[in-house]
């Protein structure tokens, strides 16, 4: 079987997904979606940790706990249906590049719902844990990449100038159409450091 990759650029509910192989040396993008990562799509779930400030603190946790459960039962619906949906086309489907943000730790949850700072990052990270759980379900070797470094390390493991790189994965994207923004992009570059 050949290998293949999967790439996550995350936002509040939802996320950029791109599955990736390596042929003779050069990536090719598989498939592509964007994933939900809540079943009710509206700012009081895509945002948790916001929504659950405004409720009594045994409520907001609670709250979370929900949602937290919802997240990652999604992310491994997701991830499950792209390896078998791979496997089928010859793919073994073992590992993923997810990226990251500042990367902050986070304290207790009543300091979190305690500084409207903290809650930006605790949501920011909440759907990225999500889907680093299910990963870890599905047996994917994960490769977390803080998203500020991903293009000077993706310039020194490809041996790419920033320009020549973003255009290969522009062109990658091509035959899939709109929309393959820097989301699809930048996921498609984070398969591919996974596949290095």
């Amino acid at each position: 079987m050949k290998q293949a990759a999967l790439g996550f650029r995350v936002h509040s509910g939802w996320a950029a997904l791109v599955a990736v192989t390596v042929e003779k040396g050069s990536p090719r993008v598989l498939a592509r979606s964007r994933p939900h990562l809540v079943e009710t799509f509206t700012y009081q779930f895509r945002q948790p940790f916001h929504t659950a400030e405004k409720m009594p603190f045994d409520k907001g946790g609670e709250f979370i706990s929900r949602v937290k459960k919802e997240a990652r039962d999604l992310s491994y619906c997701t991830i499950h249906e792209m390896q078998s949906d791979l496997q089928k086309q010859g793919y073994k489907l073992d590992r993923a590049g997810l990226l990251l943000a500042s990367g902050k730790t986070l304290p207790a949850l009543e300091k979190i719902l305690a500084s409207h700072a903290l809650i930006h990052t605790a949501d920011g990270q909440f759907f990225r844990e999500a889907l680093l759980h299910a990963g870890a379900r599905c047996g994917l070797a994960m490769n977390c990449i803080k998203e500020k470094e991903l293009l000077d390390r993706a310039t020194q493991t490809f041996r790419l100038k920033p320009e020549g790189l973003l255009r290969r994965v522009t062109e990658l994207g091509r035959p899939y159409g709109a929309p393959w923004s820097q989301d699809e992009k930048f996921a498609t570059l984070a398969a591919w450091m996974a596949m290095a």
